[in-house]
């Protein structure tokens, strides 16, 4: 299987709400308000393959999200 290139995975985490928290150098800290206590620590160019550590974290991050976004709706009146 390809490695996505790390821009790829900026913009997929950008679409589902994450925000760039901070950076140092080139290690990016990705949030997302539903998921406090969670973050993607993406390091690397834009032009890079994500590792499949980055790759397992991002994919986790998401499904948690997931999580959060079915939860909330269930408490909705």
């Amino acid at each position: 299987m390809v490695s996505r290139k790390l821009r790829q995975w900026r913009t997929d985490l950008q679409l589902v709400g994450f925000y760039l928290d901070h950076q140092t150098g080139s290690h990016q800290i990705w949030k997302h308000p539903l998921i406090p206590g969670i973050s993607v620590n993406l390091v690397g160019k834009d032009s890079a393959d994500a590792k499949p550590y980055q790759e397992r974290e991002i994919r986790e991050a998401m499904r948690k999200l997931q999580e959060a976004q079915e939860q909330q709706g269930r408490h909705k009146p």
